[in-house]
């Protein structure tokens, strides 16, 4: 009961105080205001341990959308996890790695950033583990060491600032100097393993071990849009060089993850890999020169797959923890209310006209289609749109359709404090497209294309919820294609092979050379012979060293008579 009121107050306070920070984000945007806080904690001889913060409306704006995921988070967890064991200490994790995220967001300092930046990946390696099976801690250790890459990363840029005197980027970003071409580099390495982009995709569907509250939090708004959110701050760094290797990377991340999500039937992983299309084409847009529109798809893209993941992690409990989707059908007559949020959230990520991701995406596309890029990339962006409507009808038809998946069904009902989480989310998955979208838009600008190019983006969905509809009623005579030639399928369901290049082939030689080593050295002759000489040649001498000293007066008196009978026989 404690707990449960523990979760409860916690809720209560984190909606207080993203409704306070998006009233403030709201307010700083209509005067165009920011507030630099530098806080002295401590001054030793002239040494100064400083904090840094940076209040500005597009960090006001995010952390006040964090806070509003988070609570309603921990709101659906206290329902959730309530036949857990170590519900408290779920809720300490959760809490953790928030603050990580905030101190993140207001950090206009390398140092600070770094401490948000680890903590989001260490707190991210507990909750992959929270279940304690072969399989996450697997994920976790995955997690963890492409997280790694990105935290050196983020130390070797730190060491490259002191060449400015201050870590302090946010006065440096407008000055170009010979050695900045690193620091470029570096923050895009950083950014490029926390939102998983290629080549560093393949931890992010791995994460999926996590509880599903977790995955709500991890996949709308916090671990993997931190390298996107890091490179809007650094995008005046960014400017100064050419970027079209990493815009192809992050559309072929765009484009592949799309691509296996359509032969996937794990339901959370085929919305795991969804946020990866979705981080690609963050990722892509702002490497086209859109800083502000990778920030506005960003928030519209958090609240929707948050709802997504809550409505998903109902469906998963009232399937007996059955995450194949194979078994699933029929769900509208049993999750009538669920299934509606599911809808209007899957519908939202397909960009359906007036709800929340039209707005960013369409913007988005329209950008795309007046910017100055090849044909190449223009195919593949608008395919990556309907391979994302094909996935989601797909989803949709097999959960809701009249596919039976003959699977039982627990008695799961949708209770009061799920359902209004999910109702608050739903909202926001609804209107805050158009509300951003009114909000951040005081100078409105005029898109003018013809027709077809203005509709294009439409008929992308429209086909590819066709695919989608057709790709969920195969049957067995026309996936005979399918068994005769079974690596192009593999190949482009398992991400391009990308997770036995960071796993598989990385640990079969290693772990032969490890062992090989393990009883060489560590249980051999290199332990006697190598490590521990000094230590036993340092340990028989002190003991000949305490022998001595607890013993000196019958020494003494041994050598006198043994000099004594020496100078006898001579």
């Amino acid at each position: 009961m404690i707990k449960l009121c523990l979760y409860k107050f916690w809720f209560m306070l984190l909606l207080f105080i993203s409704f306070l920070f998006l009233l403030f984000g709201l307010y700083f945007l209509l005067d165009s205001y920011s507030l630099f806080l530098d806080w002295e904690v401590l001054t030793v001889n002239s040494s100064s341990l400083m904090m840094t913060f940076l209040f500005d409306w597009m960090s006001l704006i995010f952390m006040g959308s964090v806070l509003f995921i988070s609570s309603m988070v921990i709101l659906y967890s206290s329902s959730y996890m309530s036949g857990d064991m170590y519900m408290y200490r779920f809720l300490n994790l959760v809490l953790l790695f928030i603050l990580s995220m905030m101190f993140l967001i207001i950090s206009p300092n390398l140092i600070s950033i770094l401490l948000g930046w680890d903590g989001l990946g260490l707190v991210s390696y507990c909750l992959v583990i929270y279940f304690q099976s072969n399989k996450s801690y697997n994920a976790g250790m995955l997690t963890i060491l492409t997280n790694r890459i990105g935290d050196v990363a983020i130390l070797i840029s730190i060491a490259w600032m002191f060449n400015n005197g201050s870590w302090h980027y946010i006065y440096y970003m407008s000055f170009s100097n010979n050695w900045y071409k690193w620091l470029f580099f570096l923050v895009i390495l950083a950014a490029f393993t926390k939102s998983a982009q290629i080549p560093f995709s393949s931890w992010l569907p791995a994460a999926m071990a996590a509880p599903t509250p977790v995955s709500a939090l991890v996949h709308s708004s916090t671990l993997v849009t931190a390298g996107v959110y890091l490179l809007i701050r650094f995008y005046d760094l960014i400017t100064m060089y050419d970027t079209s290797y990493f815009l192809l990377l992050s559309l072929m991340t765009m484009f592949m993850a799309g691509l296996g999500a359509n032969f996937e039937y794990d339901l959370k992983k085929i919305i795991a890999l969804s946020t990866l299309s979705q981080l690609g084409m963050m990722m892509s847009i702002l490497f086209m020169g859109y800083p502000f529109l990778s920030y506005f798809h960003l928030l519209t893209h958090a609240f929707f797959k948050a709802l997504l993941f809550l409505c998903a992690g109902l469906i998963i409990h009232a399937m007996n923890d059955s995450q194949d989707i194979r078994h699933m059908g029929m769900l509208i007559n049993q999750l009538p209310y669920t299934m509606s949020c599911y809808c209007i959230s899957t519908l939202s990520l397909c960009g359906l006209p007036f709800l929340s991701g039209f707005y960013s995406k369409d913007m988005i596309l329209e950008s795309l289609t007046l910017s100055y890029t090849n044909l190449f990339f223009y195919i593949i962006f608008y395919l990556s749109v309907g391979l994302t409507a094909s996935y989601s009808f797909r989803l949709i038809y097999y959960c809701l359709g009249s596919h039976n998946g003959l699977f039982g069904f627990g008695m799961i009902s949708e209770d009061l404090i799920m359902s209004l989480s999910m109702i608050l989310m739903t909202f926001m998955s609804v209107f805050s497209g158009s509300l951003f979208f009114w909000l951040f838009n005081y100078y409105p600008y005029l898109l003018f294309m013809p027709l077809e190019c203005k509709l294009l983006a439409f008929i992308f969905v429209i086909m590819g919820s066709w695919i989608g509809y057709e790709s969920s009623i195969f049957y067995f005579t026309e996936i005979g294609w399918g068994l005769k030639y079974p690596l192009p399928l593999i190949f482009m369901g398992n991400m391009w092979f990308m997770p036995y290049f960071s796993t598989y082939l990385m640990y079969t030689n290693l772990l032969f050379l490890s062992k090989t080593n393990m009883y060489l050295m560590d249980m051999g002759w290199g332990e006697y012979v190598v490590s521990s000489f000094f230590p036993r040649f340092m340990n028989n001498l002190s003991k000949l060293n305490s022998i001595y000293q607890f013993n000196n007066v019958k020494i003494y008196m041994l050598s006198f008579l043994l000099i004594g009978l020496f100078m006898i026989i001579i």
